[in-house]
């Protein structure tokens, strides 16, 4: 059975959190794109409301307001990553049982960023109140962002030195 080694560190952790940003980050705005999509939104129009969480009104729908949205997208998702990375070992039960820990971290994000972040940010915009708006999100979250985290975390954590096995 896999133990978070004493000092709660994960090795590497700047690699660690490198290939989990990329992962669940690449994950999560390609969901975005999906489902957007569906909705007849562009992905430069995703990327353009990505970009004015941090630079208001100024972004438009153009390749170079598109990719400062792509960076912010990551630099967001790093922020999160980093975070479990940093503490997660230090907490056995995130350690041995990634998968969970993976779904109850992508709700704390969802909670997180649609109940504090958005309404903040963008008071008049509504909170997701269909059944599908908030799957959607969870599912996001929780499926495509906080599993991968909670497994990359795993993956890099040591055991004596080892690395540890990546076993759900």
């Amino acid at each position: 059975m896999h133990q978070a080694n004493p000092q709660g560190m994960i090795a590497n952790a700047p690699r660690a959190i490198m290939v989990a940003t990329l992962v669940a980050g690449t994950l999560d705005i390609l969901s975005a794109f999906v489902f957007a999509g569906i909705a007849g939104m562009a992905p430069v129009q995703v990327l353009r409301f990505v970009a004015s969480g941090p630079f208001g009104d100024a972004p438009t729908a153009t390749a170079g307001w598109a990719l400062v949205g792509l960076a912010v997208h990551y630099a967001i998702m790093a922020c999160m990553v980093a975070a479990y990375i940093l503490i997660a070992p230090r907490i056995t039960i995130l350690m041995r049982h990634p998968i969970a820990a993976g779904i109850a971290y992508g709700v704390l994000l969802w909670i997180i960023m649609y109940w504090i972040v958005r309404p903040l940010r963008f008071p008049e915009m509504p909170l997701p109140s269909t059944a599908y708006g908030i799957a959607n999100a969870l599912f996001s979250h929780c499926i495509l962002v906080g599993i991968p985290i909670a497994l990359t975390a795993r993956r890099y954590a040591t055991r004596a030195g080892a690395p540890a096995s990546v076993t759900a």
